[in-house]
């Protein structure tokens, strides 16, 4: 089942690509940017792919990339901006998110500053969900959304670097990467097992 849904997804992100070159690149990036968990690691290095066979500029598909995380962002943003904490204080117990989740946020950013939200753009699965806790802690509009760029421009380097490189062998790399379907189902499983637990505890106290 997850190899087929695996199969359809990576399918769908190299038509859109392949249909509408940067500005499909742009759209997904733009999609996974918006809270949507559509993974960049199999949008950017199938844009490496076309570059190496010519079909697009490396730099192209990198700023292509970039671009569309930054326009994905502001919707994302604004939504926490405005009224965001309050509906999280109020309604985030059903979505699993405590208050210790909101204070945790603003110790990190207490922390690093605006940089912390440079760093999570080049975290995998944290990046796709920055920009909502961004808003909500009214991060400063103008530097948030200057390091997101810059963030997600080396961050779509490398992934675009690694399609290049891949060239010829990505789809070896599907089989590969489907040999360890149940290793990703169980490591899910356990994960979340242990994300709702902790989040249960939170709640409860």
């Amino acid at each position: 089942m997850l190899d087929s849904i695996l199969t359809a997804l990576i399918t769908w992100i190299e038509g859109v690509i392949t249909a509408m070159g940067p500005a499909g690149i742009a759209l997904l990036m733009a999609i996974e940017s918006c809270n949507i968990p559509l993974p960049s690691e199999a949008v950017l290095p199938f844009a490496g792919y076309l570059v190496s066979k010519g079909v697009m500029g490396f730099h192209t598909a990198a700023f292509a990339g970039a671009i569309g995380c930054v326009i994905g962002s502001i919707p994302s943003y604004y939504l926490g901006y405005f009224g965001g904490r309050k509906f999280f204080e109020k309604y985030g117990k059903y979505l699993l998110v405590s208050k210790k989740d909101l204070e945790d946020a603003d110790k990190w950013v207490d922390k690093y500053g605006d940089w912390a939200f440079f760093i999570c753009r080049m975290l995998p699965v944290i990046r796709t969900f920055i920009s909502l806790p961004a808003g909500i802690l009214r991060a400063r509009k103008r530097t948030f959304f200057i390091l997101t760029f810059l963030g997600s421009l080396i961050w779509s380097y490398v992934l675009v670097y690694v399609g290049v490189k891949l060239g010829e062998h990505l789809d070896k790399l599907k089989d590969i990467w489907h040999k360890f379907d149940v290793v990703i189902i169980l490591a899910c499983l356990i994960l979340g097992g242990i994300y709702i637990y902790k989040h249960l505890k939170h709640l409860k106290e």
